[in-house]
């Protein structure tokens, strides 16, 4: 796939890094191309940098990994994105875009996209490597489309995790979001430290 990276921090270079190893070809967006976080990615296979408007009219998939209050200035000047799927992996659980809930939902009333939220539930460790015990964990996604869904379960086993489980629809989205809490709670707030994750199991 051609995917999009916005936002080449932590979240967004771990699994840009992760997907070019897989094959997929990474699309850098930021807003100099000259200066920006995340610069040695251009070292790994498949990646490119761009303007965001470029690196988005050259993907079919596109990851969202930005403090949510930017989103505006960000997605606003692009327009309609009805044809691409876009992949929200923020959290709002402290800051949320204006007059929104969180991110999945100004996205999707915004822009018209295919949306799901996803790869916001674990440490950016994880997602760099999410192997335990010669094991994948487990990523969660939620949303109303399904074509969306099935891009980032994808991508999710792509990306080295075992399985990538549906929380629901849109009215779980928020729910999504604060699982993500309970990452960080035992984490950081509990002093487990980053290199912990969920796995569901049953019998």
């Amino acid at each position: 796939m051609n995917i999009a990276i916005i936002g080449t921090g932590n979240v967004g270079g771990a699994l840009a890094t992760r997907w070019a190893a897989a094959g997929h070809h990474i699309y850098l967006g930021v807003q100099d191309i000259q200066q920006f976080k995340g610069k040695d990615l251009l070292q790994n296979k498949h990646t490119s940098v761009h303007t965001i408007a470029e690196a988005i009219a050259q993907a079919e998939v596109i990851l969202v990994a930005i403090p949510p209050p930017a989103i505006s200035g960000i997605v606003a000047p692009l327009g309609n994105l009805h044809d691409k799927i876009i992949i929200d992996a923020t959290n709002s659980v402290r800051t949320s875009p204006e007059n929104y809930p969180t991110v999945y939902h100004y996205l999707c009333d915004q822009t018209k996209a295919s949306v799901v939220k996803c790869f916001n539930t674990t440490g950016f460790e994880n997602m760099l490597n999410p192997i335990y015990d010669g094991k994948g964990i487990d990523m969660f996604m939620a949303g109303d489309d399904e074509t969306a869904k099935a891009v980032a379960k994808q991508l999710a086993i792509d990306g080295g995790f075992e399985n990538c489980y549906d929380f629901g629809k849109a009215d779980k989205v928020q729910l999504l979001e604060q699982f993500a809490l309970s990452w960080i709670n035992l984490a950081i707030m509990q002093g487990m430290g980053r290199n912990i994750a969920f796995k569901l199991i049953s019998r």
